[in-house]
């Protein structure tokens, strides 16, 4: 295996794990949304982890799936 064949494949185990945390931030936050008296800001907190996550996943993805000029 080439060092580029590892690399990509560090990338895409990267890749399910931040697909994993996302899914868990959006369950985490539907519960604290459904609880009376919810801590918005915990709740925003939740929400921009999730945003960061959103954009570290499309980077990764980019870098896995080249660009096609046709």
């Amino acid at each position: 295996m080439g060092t580029t064949e590892g690399l990509d494949a560090e990338r895409a185990a990267r890749l399910a794990h931040l697909r994993l945390e996302h899914r868990d931030l959006d369950s985490a936050i539907e519960a604290l949304r459904s609880t009376a008296g919810s801590d918005q800001l915990q709740l925003a907190r939740l929400k921009k982890r999730k945003l960061r996550l959103r954009d570290e996943i499309a980077a990764i993805e980019d870098m896995l799936i080249p660009d096609i000029i046709a």
